[in-house]
């Protein structure tokens, strides 16, 4: 691997650092008798509101139709993820100072799994919330599931429900853009 292939792989590693400083999603729900909205942001080792009160507020909401109470200690992913993310760092920088092809791509087919991974567990935690409802809630319609969407938008009774990567899933995302880009194309030609 030439210098600049092993630059790159170093600043895609050490941009990784960001997702300690930066949420890594964000849930928005926006509803008439919200007008300012709610929202959850989820960080690397936490879930908080996007406002103050926020997720209180969630809770309280979730309370009444039946769904669990969101409580980010007790999400082991969320204290696993931090040493995740401290490894991947760590194994990057490894391969920008070794330059060595396998580690590359171990590094990137391993980032690539964890992603796909975190997607699916994520997706898993939601349909438990939205769907493994308290019978004795306050308010039931039969039918009906509030699993907010993994990504994108959906309508939940009068709620608006957004699921989207907020700056550390994007700064996730380009670590693994630019390993791959290095991948393909740092190995196919002299620098």
């Amino acid at each position: 691997m030439g210098k600049n292939s092993r630059i790159i792989i170093g600043i895609a590693s050490l941009i990784l650092i960001l997702t300690y400083v930066f949420p890594l999603w964000k849930i928005q729900l926006m509803a008439p008798q919200y007008p300012e909205g709610l929202g959850l942001k989820i960080w690397i080792n936490t879930i908080d509101g996007q406002n103050k009160g926020d997720l209180a507020k969630v809770n309280n909401l979730n309370h009444y139709i039946g769904m669990k109470e969101i409580v980010p200690d007790a999400i082991p992913e969320l204290k696993i993820m931090p040493y995740l993310i401290g490894f991947m760092i760590l194994f990057g920088l490894i391969i920008s100072l070794t330059g060595k092809r396998f580690l590359l791509i171990s590094w990137v087919v391993l980032f690539i799994l964890l992603m796909v991974a975190g997607l699916v567990d994520f997706y898993l935690w939601g349909y438990d919330y939205g769907h493994n409802l308290n019978p004795d809630a306050a308010i039931k319609i039969p039918g009906m599931t509030y699993q907010p969407p993994l990504i994108g938008s959906k309508k939940l009774l009068n709620f608006r429900a957004i699921s989207l990567p907020d700056i550390g899933g994007w700064i996730i995302f380009l670590s693994i853009l630019l390993g791959a880009i290095v991948m393909v194309y740092g190995f196919s030609k002299k620098e």
